[in-house]
């Protein structure tokens, strides 16, 4: 399978992830919550491949996306502007990595519904929400990130 698309099928998978409903049954609160942390886990798996894409025309190591946001001292305009995003803590990539970063933590990043007994809240918005949110904003803007790396 190609870099351009493993990382389309991981975009696939967490969008399917997404859109299922968790039922209205005992485990409707879990199911939703598994599928939202598995959501977010493919979203960082399609960021990894996003990167090793846009780096493959260099003869740097792939060492995952922590590594390539982090470093230093390597310029691919792609990258750069990942960067950027990320140091952003509004920009849906600001927002993901702070989710993945809680994923990996002890409490995770799904919580319940505090709020269930509310019919309309002024309050932040659900994770599947941001996480489809985000993912919106990842697709729109792979074209652009693989077109400068086709040039190479």
């Amino acid at each position: 399978m190609t870099s351009v698309a493993r990382t389309n099928q991981l975009l696939y998978q967490a969008e399917l992830l997404l859109t299922i409903e968790p039922g209205d049954d005992e485990h409707a609160t879990a199911r939703r919550m598994a599928l939202e942390e598995a959501a977010l886990g493919q979203l960082g798996l399609a960021l990894d491949s996003v990167l090793r894409e846009v780096t493959e025309h260099t003869d740097l190591p792939h060492e995952g996306w922590q590594a390539w946001l982090r470093a230093t001292g390597v310029n691919v305009a792609e990258l750069e502007r990942l960067r950027a995003l990320s140091r952003d803590p509004e920009s849906w990539l600001g927002i993901l990595l702070a989710r993945l970063q809680a994923l990996h933590g002890a409490d995770g990043v799904a919580r319940r519904d505090a709020r269930a007994g509310l019919i309309a809240s002024a309050g932040a918005p659900s994770l599947g929400d941001t996480l489809r949110w985000c993912h919106r904003e990842f697709k729109a803007l792979l074209p652009a990130l693989r077109e400068g790396s086709s040039e190479w």
